[in-house]
C-alpha cells in the first residue's frame, strides 16, 4: 500500500516561508480532512504531494520515494482542483476517454455510474456545463482514476446543496476506498466533518493539528449554567465566546476537559456539551494580531 510522508518539510519560494517543519504520515483506508484558512499552505502542501513543487528542506515521501519529478510516482496521485473550463470544447465522453488513454486504473463504468448521479450529459462540451457540473465531473473522475492517493482541494465549489450531498456520499462509498488516501481541503467544514477520520489544520504555514477526529474534538466545549457560576468556573480557563441570556450564560472553552472538572460541573450543576469541529477551527485558528496570512500559492 502506498503511504505519504512529511519529514520536518520546509518550502520556501523567492525567500518567502510558505510551508515550516511539516511532518505528517498519511495512511491508505482514511479521509483526511485538511482544513486551514485561506493562506494558510493548504493548496501547497497538497501540490507537493501532487509533484508540482519540490521541497526547499527535508523529505517527502510518496510509497517510499521522492515523487517529484517521479515517472513511477506521478500515477498514483490525482491531485483535483478548481480549473478553467471556459474555453474547454472537449465533451464530457472525451474527457473520460482521455482519462482512460492516460491512466490505464480510471474505471469508465465506476465514472459514469458516478456522474449518473448528478444526471451529466456526456455529450456537452465542458465550457457548456454550469459551474456545478464542471466540479461533479472533476469529483467524478477524481474518484474513477482510482490512485491510490486523492487529493480534492475545494473540489465542491459551485456544486449546489444535492450536489454536495452526492459527492459526500460518494466519498464515503469510494470503491477500493480501504487501500486509498483521500484528502479533503475544504472551508466548508460544518458539512464536510462527518466524512473525516483524521483532522489536520495548517495555520500559517504550519501544522497547528494531527489527529484523530474524536481527539481533535476533546480540544474545546461549551457548559452552560447560572451566569455567576459559568465565570467562577471559567475564570482560568480560555474562554473565546460567551453568550448570556437573563441569568443563564453559556461560555465557550478551549482546553480539554479534565477529571477535576467534570466534578465541578456537576457540584455547580453546568450543562456541558463538545464544541462543533466548525467552531473550534475557527476559534483555535483566530487571529488576534489582525494581521492576515495571504501568500498561498496555487
Amino acid at each position: 500500500m502506498v503511504n505519504v510522508e512529511f519529514r520536518d518539510v520546509d518550502l520556501r519560494i523567492r525567500k518567502e516561508v510558505i510551508l515550516q517543519d511539516v511532518n505528517l504520515t498519511f495512511e491508505p483506508g482514511k479521509i483526511y480532512g485538511l482544513l486551514g484558512r485561506n493562506g494558510a499552505g493548504k493548496t501547497t502542501l497538497l501540490s507537493l504531494i501532487a509533484t508540482y513543487r519540490k521541497v526547499t528542506s527535508g523529505t517527502l515521501t510518496v510509497a517510499g520515494e521522492n515523487p517529484y519529478e517521479n515517472e513511477d510516482i506521478m500515477p498514483l496521485v490525482d491531485f483535483l482542483h478548481q480549473e478553467d473550463y471556459s474555453e474547454e470544447s472537449t465533451t464530457v465522453e472525451d474527457y473520460l476517454k482521455l482519462s482512460k488513454r492516460y491512466k490505464s486504473s480510471f474505471d469508465t463504468d465506476y465514472a459514469l455510474s458516478l456522474l449518473d448521479e448528478y444526471n451529466i450529459n456526456l455529450k456537452k462540451q465542458m465550457m457548456e456545463l454550469s459551474r456545478g457540473q464542471q466540479a461533479a465531473v472533476d469529483a467524478s473522475l477524481g474518484l474513477a482514476t482510482m490512485s491510490p492517493v486523492v487529493l480534492f482541494d475545494e473540489v465542491t465549489n459551485g456544486m449546489d446543496a444535492p450536489s454536495r450531498e452526492k459527492f459526500y456520499s460518494q466519498v464515503l462509498n469510494a470503491k477500493n476506498r480501504e487501500n486509498r488516501i483521500i484528502v479533503l481541503s475544504t472551508h466548508i467544514v460544518s458539512e464536510m466533518d462527518y466524512l473525516f477520520d483524521e483532522v489536520i489544520i495548517i495555520h500559517h504555514g504550519k501544522v497547528l493539528v494531527d489527529e484523530p477526529v474524536d481527539e481533535f474534538l476533546e480540544r474545546g466545549y461549551q457548559v452552560t449554567g447560572n451566569a455567576s457560576d459559568i465565570d467562577a468556573y471559567s475564570k482560568d480557563k480560555r474562554v473565546v465566546k460567551a453568550r448570556t441570556l437573563g441569568p443563564t450564560k453559556a461560555a465557550a472553552i478551549l482546553g480539554r476537559l479534565s477529571d477535576e472538572d467534570a466534578s465541578l460541573m456537576e457540584e455547580m450543576n453546568l450543562t456541558y456539551s463538545v464544541m462543533r469541529m466548525q467552531d473550534l477551527f475557527i476559534n483555535m485558528t483566530e487571529d488576534r494580531s489582525g494581521k492576515e496570512h495571504t501568500h498561498e500559492q496555487q
